[in-house]
């Protein structure tokens, strides 16, 4: 199956729980992952500085963009305190004065949007993608390797999944990224995912895919394009367009 032909969809399921939620895709091809440049660099210190200047440690939780995902993962049975959604866990280590590593190009941009933004922000390599992509609740019987580990999990039933077939690819939503799908120095293809929950509002994720795009184009270069999953349209073809 070629890229051209992958099928991405959400689960009506997902909007039916969680009203107003949104997902911004934006596809990269033909793009160029290595160290990040000082310029980049620069501005995922400046987004770490500009989340500091929103959060407050100790009150984190109740910062509204924070207590709507802590809300969304306690009804699908994943407790917040012990299952941080991304950001939250990337924020919190940021307003311990702990700058985040430079990871690569392509991970760096997602994480200066999703701090910039203070809304989940993580991409995935297609290069390696065979089947269709779906977010749903997992029935169980799926697979995950999870990053940094070769030990195989199983999701439980009715957890939030992001997954290619059978085989899981972000477990609990937004929690934990597998070996799968990593976005490494010889990614050519990728999609980003950028979530918004209420009272995130369409437009703004919508803004933060179009900062996806310039910066990768800036600094990886390549072809990009975004679509918007809602509950009115939850499907989209991946593909090149160009």
């Amino acid at each position: 199956m070629s890229h051209s032909s992958i099928t991405y969809t959400i689960a009506p399921e997902i909007f039916e729980m969680f009203p107003g939620y949104i997902r911004g895709v934006v596809v990269a091809h033909g793009v160029k992952n290595g160290p990040s440049p000082p310029d980049l660099v620069a501005l995922l210190r400046a987004a770490e500085t500009e989340a500091r200047s929103k959060l407050d440690l100790e009150k984190i939780i109740e910062h509204p963009l924070m207590a709507s995902w802590r809300d969304a993962y306690r009804k699908f049975g994943a407790k917040p305190g012990k299952y941080r959604p991304s950001m939250e866990a990337m924020a919190r280590r940021v307003l311990r004065d702990q700058q985040l590593p430079s990871i690569s190009s392509l991970v760096d941009i997602g994480n200066i949007i999703s701090l910039k933004h203070l809304l989940p922000a993580g991409g995935h390599t297609i290069d390696v993608v065979a089947n269709d992509l779906q977010l749903c609740r997992a029935e169980g019987d799926e697979t995950f390797v999870p990053f940094g580990s070769d030990k195989l999990e199983t999701p439980q039933a009715g957890e939030i999944i992001f997954c290619e077939g059978k085989t899981v690819l972000t477990r609990r939503w937004t929690w934990r990224q597998a070996n799968h799908t990593l976005v490494t120095p010889e990614t050519t293809a990728l999609e980003f995912n950028i979530d918004g929950m209420p009272p995130i509002t369409l437009p703004e994720v919508e803004s933060a895919c179009n900062e996806v795009i310039s910066l990768t184009e800036q600094f990886c270069g390549g072809k990009c394009y975004y679509e918007m999953l809602t509950q009115e349209n939850n499907h989209i073809t991946l593909s090149m367009r160009y």
